[in-house]
């Protein structure tokens, strides 16, 4: 059996926590800033934590992540 590739695209936007918990950053923050209001703005800027529903997608596209 070959080895599994990563997918490069999904590397780059997730990262595993220590309990094994996958990281996220926020859609909607790249343009159209001038309407949005600072305080929506600035809780774009924290990370969140990809939900229990997606974490099997999440685990196929990085098979080697810890």
């Amino acid at each position: 059996m070959p080895k599994m590739k990563t997918h490069r695209g999904a590397a780059k936007r997730f990262k595993y926590t220590k309990n094994g918990k996958v990281k996220r950053y926020k859609a909607y923050k790249s343009h159209l800033l001038s309407s949005k209001t600072r305080k929506r703005k600035r809780n774009l800027r924290k990370a969140a934590l990809v939900h229990a529903t997606d974490m099997r997608r999440v685990k196929i596209l990085l098979p080697y992540a810890k």
